[in-house]
């Protein structure tokens, strides 16, 4: 496939735009190579500047759920933008998403609406610092909660160190309240305890991993956090942004039966329009103003335009009965068939998959947190995504992001998909 012209985009984006991208993995930094500009896109497909056709397995990160350019999306959009576009004022749109939300997602009785996940994340670790009345929070190495300051934060030299800051720009005394531990490893979380007793106000923690690949929770991990945060009067926070409304209708908390105590919510609640949320039962949400002491405000907040695709999108959500089940199916078939042909190729892998989240790891043994995805063969990675794309394939440019199926896909895409990978992987 040819990139001409989405070369000489990146030049000219380069010259205006830190970069030349407004977020740092579209760089294709860690892949090499030139990044691919889209035009267009519809159902599983993306069309480029240069006219190529993309199977695309990104979905703007997760929120595609139901596919490019979903009409009934577009439907609701584009009625709604003939009556204004932003009042900062309320609608009663505001509240029909929210009861439909909170009808959803089990264990929450209210939801506030902001502008991205990051948002959603930053405003959740400070209703719990304001409830709990404590500063510390711990998160977990690998797990990306947004670029808040609070999130970005690298190891200290042990389990009772704080961390230090992984950006400039984050301030060390930011980055003493923000405590690391090790996905999947409870021991970790406890050890952090017992060195900060009664300072903790939360642990979040993304329930099913994305950001190091899609890393499944061991069993009894999240169940574990549950107990820790009961025992210490400590708020759970699951960061569902990828997870939320995608691996089941009320999300990681229906599809393993466990309670958290604020949600936070992006990508597919907005119908592919800026959108985060977070909810929690009654008494923490009341904390928020105007009710309560802790402040958090938007303008933009409860837009009409991301307000009508996310109703939209939750309502198509709810009304599919069967939806999650041919999402699984679809992604279940992607896996078996990607395993027969790495497998008959000789490549040492590994596959991860929750519902219609998937990531190889081209390492043969478990990935079940940051140190060991950072194992994998970056450099097979690389030819590995070349290769896929050359043929039509767009998968993540990064070997430590989640793969998003779509409903719109159909059994014939997943078969090209596999038999490019079978070529591309006798190429290694």
């Amino acid at each position: 496939m040819q990139y001409q012209r989405s070369s000489k985009l990146f030049a000219e984006a380069e010259k205006v735009i830190p970069g030349g991208v407004n977020s740092p993995v579209r760089a294709f930094k860690g892949v090499g190579g030139t990044p691919i500009f889209v035009k267009s896109a519809k159902g599983a497909y993306l069309y480029d500047e240069d006219g190529n056709k993309l199977i695309d397995y990104i979905n703007s990160w997760g929120p595609m759920i139901l596919g490019h350019a979903y009409q009934p999306v577009i439907d609701a959009i584009t009625e709604r933008a003939k009556l204004g576009t932003s009042f900062g004022m309320p609608t009663e749109l505001e509240t029909q998403i929210a009861q439909l939300a909170v009808s959803m997602v089990p264990n929450i009785d209210k939801i506030r609406f902001v502008n991205s996940g990051t948002e959603a994340c930053m405003s959740a670790i400070r209703l719990a610092r304001g409830f709990t009345k404590r500063d510390k929070i711990i998160k977990f190495a690998g797990c990306y909660h947004g670029h808040s300051d609070s999130f970005l934060i690298q190891a200290g030299s042990g389990a009772s160190t704080f961390g230090t800051p992984n950006s400039p720009g984050v301030t060390q005394g930011t980055a003493k309240d923000t405590l690391l531990a090790n996905y999947n490893d409870l021991e970790s979380v406890k050890l952090l305890f017992e060195a900060n007793k009664n300072e903790i106000a939360a642990i979040i923690v993304e329930p099913v991993a994305g950001n190091m690949g899609c890393i499944p929770p061991l069993a009894g991990f999240l169940e574990g956090l549950r107990q820790i945060c009961n025992d210490n009067q400590t708020l759970l926070i699951f960061d569902e942004v990828m997870t939320g409304f995608r691996l089941a209708k009320g999300g990681v908390q229906e599809l393993y039966n466990i309670n958290a105590d604020i949600i936070c919510f992006g990508k597919v609640i907005g119908g592919g329009l800026p959108v985060g949320a977070f909810a929690a039962r009654e008494e923490i949400m009341n904390y928020l103003a105007p009710l309560g002491p802790v402040y958090q405000a938007g303008t933009l907040s409860g837009n009409p335009l991301a307000m009508a695709a996310g109703l939209s999108m939750l309502q198509s959500i709810n009304n599919d009965l069967e939806l999650f089940q041919r999402l699984d199916e679809k992604t279940a078939y992607l896996e078996t068939g990607i395993k027969k042909v790495l497998t008959q190729n000789g490549i040492e892998f590994t596959i991860n998959r929750v519902g219609s989240m998937i990531s190889i790891h081209f390492d043969k043994n478990p990935v079940i947190d940051f140190q060991t995805a950072k194992k994998g063969d970056n450099e097979t990675f690389k030819k590995f995504f070349h290769g896929l794309l050359n043929e039509g394939v767009y998968i993540a440019p990064s070997a430590y992001e989640s793969w998003f199926i779509t409903d719109a896909l159909t059994y014939d895409d997943l078969d090209f998909t596999i038999n490019v990978i079978e070529k591309v992987s006798k190429t290694f």
